[in-house]
């Protein structure tokens, strides 16, 4: 199990550049005990959770298109972007040059274990799709 002090940490550093090249703000850090921890970041029409569920070992990325500012019901899927789903979307529209440079600003990032390997990945998917996110025709 991971600790939600670590958890945090380790979002931070590999999610940093959502403030750095996008102007996110962090604006939450939740830990639930040793079951549930998230960090929330947003932007004046965005709001990206980074959650992780400990018993389960599940990490979830998610993009909310924020409504009047606010968050979206979970389920409006047209709000509601998964980075599995962002990835269908707009993978497509990602040149190899964009693939090989997001590779190239990761590399620097040397995870340990397998949640920090997770989160590397989310990280990287999560940089190219916001890139593009905004030539998406959302609902």
């Amino acid at each position: 199990m991971v600790e939600g002090t670590e958890y945090l940490k380790s979002v931070k550093f590999f999610y940093s550049f959502l403030k750095s090249e996008f102007g996110f703000s962090k604006v939450n850090d939740t830990v639930n005990g040793n079951a549930f921890y998230e960090v929330e970041y947003r932007d004046e029409e965005k709001a990206i959770s980074i959650s992780y569920e400990n018993i389960e070992d599940y990490l979830e990325v998610i993009v909310f298109k924020l409504l009047n500012g606010e968050i979206p019901n979970y389920d409006d899927k047209s709000q509601t972007l998964h980075i599995n789903q962002l990835n269908k979307l707009i993978m497509s529209r990602v040149s190899q040059t964009e693939i090989d440079s997001n590779a190239e600003y990761f590399s620097r990032f040397i995870p340990k274990g397998e949640l920090e390997r997770k989160l590397l990945k989310g990280a990287i998917e999560l940089r190219l799709c916001l890139r593009h996110f905004d030539q998406l025709d959302l609902v």
